[in-house]
């Protein structure tokens, strides 16, 4: 599949998934939240039924959104694939970007996504 990705990480995970045989689609559903707000998920595994959302950086904007989206749609599967897992959250905190998504309910990985995720 080429696909004009908007990163290196993405691009990477588009060649991960093709590499493993993995079907997916890249940037194909809008989910609408809070007024006026849309989130464009990086990756839709149609026939697992879920999203991967690749990560370099985990703004505080950015998990606010996704809050936000688990809250207003419980239905849909966001898992988050980091280029660094162990990252801070921020220079103060000692919540490493995985401690986050494990505190907050979400399935996330490094770079290389879980084989179990797709059995």
């Amino acid at each position: 599949m080429a696909h004009q990705y908007r990163s290196k990480l993405e691009g990477s995970m588009g060649l991960l998934l093709e590499t493993m045989g993995v079907p997916y689609s890249y940037e194909p559903h809008r989910i609408p939240y809070t007024k006026g707000h849309h989130y464009l998920p990086d990756f839709w595994v149609e026939k697992f039924g879920f999203y991967i959302e690749t990560k370099g950086r985990f703004l505080p904007a950015d998990r606010k959104k996704h809050k936000l989206i688990k809250e207003q749609h419980p239905e849909v599967d966001i898992r988050f694939a980091f280029s660094n897992p162990n990252q801070r959250l921020s220079k103060k905190s000692r919540t490493r970007y995985w401690e986050w998504c494990e505190k907050n309910d979400f399935l996330w990985c490094g770079k290389k996504v879980p084989r179990e995720w797709f059995s």
